[in-house]
């Protein structure tokens, strides 16, 4: 196997210029640059990295915990970081926290122990009060962890939108399914859609707007729905706004089983815009958040390994589609 100084001696270089070009540093002039990487290519020399990176403190490695990544929203999220990593020669080390405080503390305590360049770390609840003393950045994307920077979409102004297309539509009599209200992110959504259906009623005659909580997902939709929908049929909600694509899905799939059709007799809407909601039948009306954008923010945060900032709020945009 090829050594750097086999690398050096090839391309009749020091040691020293060697490394400088693994490294990518622009003070090596063009010359020198292109022998050492053709001396690489001949020798199939592989740099090691970790070495490398134990020689420096840290690691080209980006570590990121997430609650569950069985949820589409993570999923795309965590594709979207390993692009931005990726782009700056880094890779991403997973982990799930199981939407456990427990699990997350001994992932994160992991992720910090092997040096990584930085984490981005989605919260299982603002509850975690194990503080850490750490080098290594720490952002926090969508859900709050602890004191760390947030980037996120804002939630509240999100849920509002829905709210306002609902209402535009004529709905009066909505029931909104919020996420866990032990996050920031269920709260938020739930106050911002509460807050201008509030606002916009007001003194309006035959208004109601009930409230149910469930978890991020299918499931807990589809069970709160059948409930909801089948308890009074003669008082049945006209909308259903969900606070994420999975429980809307969830919600569609009750009405089918319970033969209410959507959108006739039923508009249901969510939020995040995963991959699915363009798939479902009808397709479902949703708040988009900018995944790619949070994920990019994230990483050159992690990046600049200065994380004196303001939180970090970004707009999502409604997309109208056949479930209102």
């Amino acid at each position: 196997m090829a050594t750097i100084k086999d690398v050096a001696k090839l391309a009749k270089v020091s040691v020293g210029t060697v490394s400088k070009v693994i490294s990518q540093d622009p003070t090596v002039k063009t010359v020198l640059r292109e022998r050492v990487a053709a001396a690489i290519e001949e020798l199939k020399y592989r740099p090691n990295h970790m070495a490398r990176a134990l020689r420096m403190n840290r690691l080209d490695v980006i570590g990121l915990v997430v609650p569950d990544i069985t949820n589409p929203f993570f999923a795309q999220l965590a594709k979207c970081i390993e692009i931005e990593a990726a782009e700056r020669h880094h890779t991403v080390t997973l982990a799930n926290s199981h939407d456990d405080e427990e699990t997350e503390r001994r992932q994160l305590s992991t992720l910090i122990d092997r040096a990584p360049r930085g984490v981005i770390i989605v919260a299982s609840s603002d509850n975690g009060k194990l503080e850490y003393s750490t080098d290594v950045p720490i952002v926090s994307v969508d859900r709050r962890f602890q004191n760390y920077p947030l980037i996120s979409t804002n939630h509240a102004e999100g849920s509002a939108q829905l709210a306002k297309h609902l209402i535009d539509l004529g709905h009066k009599n909505i029931a909104y399914i919020s996420g866990p209200l032990n996050t920031r992110v269920g709260r938020a959504r739930k106050i911002g859609f509460e807050e201008y259906f509030a606002r916009e009623l007001e003194g309006v005659s035959d208004v109601s707007l009930s409230f149910y909580e469930g978890h991020f997902d299918y499931q807990s939709g589809e069970d709160i729905a059948r409930r909801i929908l089948s308890e009074y049929p003669d008082k049945r909600p006209t909308a259903i706004a969900a606070a994420s694509d999975q429980i809307a899905i969830g919600v569609m799939r009750a009405a089918r089983d319970l033969e209410i059709a959507i959108p006739d007799q039923l508009s249901v809407t969510g939020f995040d815009d995963i991959n699915l909601a363009s798939l479902v039948v009808p397709r479902l009306t949703t708040l988009r958040q900018p995944i790619a954008e949070i994920a990019s923010a994230a990483v050159a945060a992690i990046m600049a390994e200065s994380l004196v900032f303001e939180d970090v709020e970004l707009r999502g945009d409604i997309v109208k589609r056949g479930s209102t």
